[in-house]
């Protein structure tokens, strides 16, 4: 009998679970208290696990256990195989119900706080059972959190941490960086600026991921970047502090636009081309996406044509 037959015969989804518990405690006894039940219970499962692999799975030590190079196989096999049930799960109450369901989505601050919100609001308003879950953070922590399945899919931009041969990355729209100014600035009302006369401007100056490719800007016309008085990772934040007329900062167009158009900022009409940031969806391209995750896809390409026919307009 060939190893996966027997494998198939012998293998439990209960023993799957306690070596990913067993794994994730850092000892038998741990496990044990998590999952309600004795430790030779544990033991148990853990040794059926081993026979039936012929493998050693864990490495017990006097701390507790830490999983060999094929326990840590097995481990990421574990989360492909449970999150594929929970996708089947979904899939099936999404089946019988259209209208019901979960979606677990990771962005960064600054998308969170603009097109992000707008696309669960037009699809709550039409699936009023969906349950939304959505994680901020930086790039590199919401990409660990879908590795692990902790995530359905990310909103993000196009940016090293992405370049991955384990994600699929559909581009949604472009959205460009700008230079901004409250309305009370002495600036907003000039058609053509100089950018290199903002270098001694006091400045609110982006963190993150965004921070880097924002001072781009300066980089590309030849420039030292600014050294910013305000350094902060929120957008909102260093909009509301423009309002005082006298700091500058960096943003991109989408977040003037959502949730609501902002009249209380302008865009100043510097003398360089700014940068453009491809925006999409982040996915893994071995795991198959529910129908909700199918369905806010569906719907955050219409709010980008409507994000694109608004930019054509303000163009013209």
């Amino acid at each position: 009998m060939q190893l996966i037959d027997r494998i198939g015969r012998r293998l439990k989804l209960q023993d799957l679970n306690v070596l990913m518990t067993v794994i994730q405690a850092g000892s038998m006894a741990k496990a044990a208290d998590r999952l309600n039940t004795s430790q030779p219970n544990i033991s148990r499962a853990i040794a059926d696990l081993e026979h039936a692999f012929g493998v050693r799975l864990l490495d017990r030590q006097p701390r507790g256990v830490e999983p060999t190079a094929f326990g840590r196989a097995l481990l990421d096999c574990g989360l492909a195989v449970f999150d594929d049930l929970r996708q089947g799960v979904k899939s099936i109450e999404h089946l019988a119900d259209p209208a019901t369901g979960e979606l677990r989505i990771g962005a960064n601050h600054f998308l969170a706080a603009s097109i992000v919100p707008t696309i669960i609001d037009r699809l709550s308003t039409r699936y009023p059972g969906i349950t939304f879950r959505l994680v901020t953070g930086d790039g590199r922590t919401n990409l660990r959190k879908l590795k692990e399945r902790e995530l359905d899919l990310l909103v993000a931009w196009r940016s090293p941490p992405y370049a991955d041969q384990q994600l699929a990355f559909e581009m949604l729209y472009e959205d460009a960086l700008v230079i901004v100014a409250g309305a009370r600035h002495p600036l907003a009302k000039r058609r053509n600026v100089r950018l290199a006369e903002l270098l001694n401007e006091p400045w609110v100056l982006p963190e993150g991921d965004i921070g880097p490719v924002a001072l781009s800007i300066f980089r590309v016309a030849g420039l030292e970047p600014p050294n910013g008085r305000v350094l902060c990772f929120s957008t909102d934040i260093r909009i509301t502090l423009l309002a005082s007329g006298r700091l500058l900062t960096i943003c991109a167009t989408s977040m003037l636009q959502f949730p609501k158009h902002r009249s209380d900022v302008k865009v100043l009409a510097i003398d360089v081309r700014p940068p453009k940031v491809p925006i999409g969806i982040v996915t893994l391209k071995n795991r198959s996406v529910g129908p909700v995750a199918h369905l806010f896809v569906e719907c955050a390409r219409e709010v980008a044509g409507r994000l694109g026919k608004a930019e054509a307009t303000s163009g013209s």
